[in-house]
């Protein structure tokens, strides 16, 4: 490994610790301003609906859902809607971290009478534009230039790890 090789990877790991904040920040707001969709089927009805107002799209799985042939049929067609309708899409390979944010910050967990809940299906996350305009928000910005520069380069949808707290 040259020292260029080198300089490359650890410009490469930064940045994507960057697009990872910057994907915490656009999911905090998104909650609290109340535009965002959890769930396969949730998502897949707004999109049916409401495309144009989607201007996220996130896909959580990890090895054990790899194996869910189901899952994978409803990610394919996810993607390819999306593409054709240029909505930006990232995969999260730690969906126990995108669980964390969006559980924490909603306040979902076990009831008051001791039993759990039924956890919400976080496989797949939309955020929707709040009528307002979306480039006025800088991570959201960072979001779709990161997912522009990827297609360019020939990855339609790119995988993002969350940072760690």
């Amino acid at each position: 490994m040259t020292l260029e090789e080198f300089s490359a990877g650890e410009q490469k790991i930064e940045r994507m610790d960057k697009v990872g904040d910057a994907l915490e920040e656009v999911l905090s707001k998104a909650l609290s301003q109340r535009t965002i969709t959890v769930g396969v089927y949730e998502a897949a009805k707004l999109l049916n609906v409401d495309p144009d107002n989607v201007v996220l799209c996130l896909l959580a799985a990890d090895e054990d859902d790899d194996r869910d042939v189901a899952l994978q049929i409803h990610f394919t067609l996810i993607q390819a809607f999306c593409c054709e309708n240029d909505i930006n899409i990232l995969r999260v390979s730690n969906p126990g971290r995108l669980a964390e944010l969006l559980l924490l910050e909603t306040g979902t967990g076990p009831t008051a009478s001791g039993g759990a809940e039924q956890p919400p299906d976080l496989h797949c996350v939309l955020v929707t534009n709040p009528h307002s305009s979306q480039w006025k928000d800088p991570a959201l910005s960072q979001l779709i230039c990161f997912c522009r520069e990827s297609r360019y380069m020939d990855q339609w949808v790119p995988v993002i790890n969350l940072p760690e707290r």
